[in-house]
């Protein structure tokens, strides 16, 4: 049988496409933050991962445009060869410092943190055990270690208490959680999580991918809860808050010195190019400056939330700027987003695998600098629609 049969054969994203109702891979001519330019109009952007506003701030433009002036535009091999600068380690001592850890390692991208991080620590007879709504690129890591994958209901304690129970106390155990989940912005809950893993011996990983720039002053979630010391390690992601691209993953230095020797999706990929690591850089130092900056997306956020669901919308548990609309239909949810795109309004379409069956939505995330008009127009906007789809 020809291997290539299975794609020959695939017809689902053309059969939405010719719906004109496909909200994936679509191209934008501009992206100023809080608006983009979509085939020649403007539009509110509520689909970005850019929760600070730092793509377009001044300093974090000039710093990449300064690092491509020194550097050239990449390092042209990887960080255990040719590939570290001065500026790697400089951005790794900078973050360890800012989330509370005594070492940090950046990688070229989050996916590649998480894929390295895990199957590098989780060997042969070890166990990891994740939430079942942990970020794909968790589960992924876990697959590529040489270990056993356990799961356990999404931010259910005593299910994860169950799971612990199961395994033998002489295999070692990673947990691994999302910090704030990324679909439908709620938080782990580490003050139940923590005592658990400290009885059964288990080390605990968070992935604040969604939570640096957001929670705990910017520092994410250990440093929300006030638990930063009973974390065993924090992954967090550049292309997001950090305005840039790459990730990382902080912790104790005997354990980050031997991820950095073992991963091997850090050894055999080129390090992240200059410009993103200035980037990144330049961001992180306008988070400790301008902490208002956190303030404000907490603000709209609460806002917003507040804002839909007083429209009757379902906001899930959401207590975070990535607030869900849950629609609950595949194609309803295409419908919806749609409207809203013809309407001005960006949003992501998510449905299931990326959310379970009967929970697909919309995906909606802010930004500290969206404006106060901007977000009068997405809630009339939303109600407008809604009434019309007869969601609310």
């Amino acid at each position: 049988m020809d291997i290539f049969k299975k794609a020959y054969e695939y017809t689902s994203a053309e059969e939405v496409k010719e719906a004109g109702l496909y909200p994936y891979f679509l191209a934008m001519s501009g992206n100023e933050g809080t608006e983009a330019i979509y085939q020649g109009k403007r539009i509110i952007m509520c689909g970005s991962n850019n929760y600070l506003g730092l793509t377009t701030h001044p300093k974090v433009r000039q710093a990449a445009m300064d690092a491509v002036e020194q550097y050239g535009t990449s390092c042209t091999g990887s960080r255990l060869l040719n590939g570290t600068l001065e500026m790697h380690l400089e951005l790794e001592k900078e973050l360890a410092d800012f989330v509370g850890m005594e070492a940090a390692l950046v990688f070229s991208t989050g996916m590649q943190v998480n894929l390295g991080t895990i199957s590098s620590i989780v060997g042969r007879g070890d166990v990891a055990i994740l939430d079942k709504d942990d970020h794909a690129s968790i589960l992924d890591g876990a697959r590529l270690s040489w270990g056993t994958t356990k799961r356990y209901r999404h931010n259910d304690v005593a299910d994860l208490e169950r799971v612990l129970k199961s395994v033998d106390p002489k295999r070692g155990i990673l947990v691994v959680v999302d910090g704030l989940f990324s679909m439908e912005g709620d938080i782990a809950p580490l003050p139940e999580i923590v005592p658990l893993c400290k009885e059964f011996g288990a080390r605990l990983m968070v992935d604040d991918a969604h939570a640096i720039g957001v929670l705990g002053g910017g520092r994410g979630t250990a440093a929300h809860f006030g638990m930063t010391e009973d974390v065993d390690l924090i992954m967090g992601t550049f292309s997001k808050a950090f305005a840039s691209l790459g990730g990382f993953i902080a912790g104790s230095e005997k354990v980050i010195d031997y991820i950095q020797h073992n991963a091997r999706s850090l050894i055999f990929s080129a390090s992240i190019p200059p410009a993103n690591c200035a980037a990144a850089l330049a961001s992180l130092q306008i988070m400790r400056d301008e902490p208002e900056r956190v303030d404000q997306l907490d603000k709209i956020a609460t806002r917003m939330r507040q804002g839909f669901t007083d429209l009757g919308f379902d906001i899930g548990n959401s207590v975070t700027p990535v607030i869900p609309i849950i629609i609950g239909d595949d194609l309803k949810t295409f419908i919806f987003w749609r409207a809203l795109l013809d309407n001005g309004v960006y949003v992501n379409a998510i449905i299931s695998p990326a959310t379970p069956p009967g929970r697909q939505l919309l995906r909606t995330s802010y930004m500290a600098t969206h404006t106060e008009e901007q977000l009068d127009r997405v809630l009339g906007i939303f109600e407008q629609v809604g009434k019309q789809l007869d969601v609310i």
